[in-house]
């Protein structure tokens, strides 16, 4: 079996992502670094309301309120998934994008060249949450290192 020293991690913290966590551990070498890769969907950019937010400061408060709730659930799912890496031994980096989550891979992945890349497969039809539309395809057209695409757990 493949042992990577540089593994680059798509996840945040659903089931398939945390379903991809686990095959990354398995796959990196014992001294490895985990690139962990947490992109927020541009989407969330938009997400500012329409008609209730009728005036400028409600609009910037409830933007507040998104951006902190965000903040806080990945930084949650970080502490989680670094006390794991380290506590396998292994080294664990952290970047957080703002982006189109296939676009904003493969431009990590070309600076970073990782020996692998592991994603979740997307959420199953009908499964609760926001389907991040990565794009398999693109990614594996583009890619410069393998690709492991893990199957949801469910």
């Amino acid at each position: 079996m493949l042992k990577a020293d540089r593994v680059l991690l798509a996840s945040h913290g659903t089931p398939g992502a945390r379903a991809a966590e686990c095959a990354a551990l398995a796959l990196a070498a014992p001294a490895a670094t985990i690139f962990h890769l947490v992109v927020v969907p541009d989407l969330w950019k938009g997400m500012m309301g329409d008609d209730w937010l009728n005036n400028a400061s409600t609009r910037a408060a409830y933007g507040r309120h998104v951006e902190s709730q965000l903040a806080r659930e990945i930084e949650e799912h970080r502490a989680a998934l670094e006390r794991e890496v380290h506590a396998s031994g292994r080294r664990y980096e952290l970047k957080v994008v703002l982006g189109e989550p296939s676009a904003a891979l493969l431009e990590y992945a070309a600076t970073l060249q990782p020996d692998c890349v592991v994603i979740g497969a997307p959420r199953p039809k009908g499964a609760p949450g926001l389907r991040s539309r990565m794009r398999v395809e693109k990614l594996a057209g583009a890619l410069g290192a393998p690709l492991l695409v893990v199957p949801h757990p469910g």
